[in-house]
Order: C-alpha cells, then structure tokens, then sequence
C-alpha cells in the first residue's frame, strides 16, 4: 500500500479482494501486521510514539511510524504536537474508538478457543515484563515498599530475571538489574505459567501445587499473591480455555 501525496488517500498495490462483503473492506486497513497490537495498546491508555514502541514490542521504529501514518490516512487516529514543547501525542479518534467491541470480541474468542501454550509460547518476555508494571493490585500489597524478583525458567531468554520494585506514591520500575534492595519474594517460574494466572487460565496456587511456580520470601506475600496480581476482565470469557498440565 502506497499513498497519493495530493488525495491523501491509501492506494492498493497488493491484489484487493474482490468482495463486496464488509468484513474485507475493514481487513484492508486492519490487516497489515501490528495494526491491530498499535490500536490495543492505544486503547490501554499509550499515546507517546516510545511508550506505543515498548508496549507493542518486536516493532522496528520505522515500521511504527509507517503504522501510525497508516492510521492518522484512515482517520483512526490524530496526531498532536505540542508546539512549545515538541511533544507528540497520537491519539484514537471516534472512529478507533468504534473498534473496541470488535477488538474485545477477538480477546474473548482468542482466550475460549486458542490453548493456552500456543497463545503464550513465542510470547515476548521483556515487553511483557514492561506490562507487568500495571499488574500490580497496590492496594493489596503492604505500604511500604517491596521487592519481588522473578526469575524465569524459559531457554534462551535476553533477560532471565527481573526486579519489580514497588514504593508507595511512586510507579512501578520493572529493572533487569539489581536494584541494591533486599528482595521481599522470589518467584521463579516460567512466562507460561506466569502469564496464564494473568489471563485468568490458571491460578498461583494450582501453578506452586504442580511445581511450575516456586515462592520463597515474605510468606504473606506468598500467601496473598492471587489477590495482589491483576487478572485480566478477559478471564470471564465462556468457555475458557485453562492452561494444560504439561510441565514448563
């Protein structure tokens, strides 16, 4: 897909459908790979070009910034700058906004009918580390701050281990490196396990009774962790699919 500098508009260079049925129209903008991730993690509340990077993942910077140009020619998202700071911000317009039933109906079609393992097992662990930091129920967890150290059993992981360090009033900073604090809880398990207790496909206690999670530490904090771990609304899906007895 190339576009018409003086239209504006988005020309078709690969083959088009042929079909009158709206579905293909809607796959024409929607297709292109990362588009609908970009729209996600927008309607998660991303707006900055580095933040959207980030939370999207394995998303080279040019490739983006094509998508984001993509969406503002569709009219599915507005690009805003801040002339005295320089800032950008691409936020959704009305018309992106209009997708989020279509998007939550793929999640919840996504969690009853794609298995577990296959859904997770390329899963990126560092950008899902990064959304780890939102996953954390502070209301749950004492007031003060806390250390927990996840150390993950996968092969061939960039990062094996991560830090999540929590102080009261201030965000969550997710470190690959130690952060010079006593840690509060180890947990050591694999990115499957820990990411279908996320997605509502298993619990802490039914991952630590089939030995695919560890827990050592802070034994309240152990103890606690299914109220202190977020679990996505996606987990009232019918018919979920629970994550598999397999070991990691």
């Amino acid at each position: 897909m190339h576009y018409d500098a003086q239209e504006r508009s988005p020309i078709m260079t690969s083959k088009p459908y042929g079909l009158v049925c709206p579905i293909t129209h809607a796959c024409d903008i929607l297709e292109p790979r990362w588009t609908m991730p970009i729209l996600s993690e927008m309607w998660a509340g991303a707006t900055r070009f580095n933040d959207i990077r980030r939370g999207v993942g394995n998303i080279s910077p040019a490739l983006l910034s094509r998508r984001l140009k993509e969406l503002e020619l569709h009219g599915l998202i507005e690009r805003v700058e801040d002339p005295a700071s320089g800032n950008v911000d691409y936020i959704r317009t009305d018309r992106a906004v209009a997708l989020e039933p279509a998007l939550n109906a793929l999640a919840l079609w996504a969690q009853s009918n794609i298995a577990a393992r296959q859904a997770l097992l390329d899963a990126d662990l560092s950008t899902f580390m990064w959304k780890m930091r939102n996953y954390f129920l502070r209301d749950q967890l004492p007031d003060r701050q806390v250390v927990i150290r996840f150390h993950f059993t996968d092969p061939d992981l960039a990062y094996d281990t991560y830090w999540a360090l929590l102080r009261p009033g201030q965000p969550v900073e997710m470190c690959t490196d130690i952060p010079g604090f006593d840690v509060d809880l180890y947990v050591e398990t694999s990115k499957i396990s820990l990411a279908s207790i996320l997605l509502g496909r298993t619990t802490v206690s039914r991952e630590t009774d089939a030995e695919r999670m560890y827990l050592s530490g802070d034994a309240m904090l152990a103890k606690t962790m299914q109220r202190w771990i977020f679990v996505s609304g996606y987990a009232k899906a019918d018919g979920l699919m629970m994550l598999d007895d397999t070991p990691n």
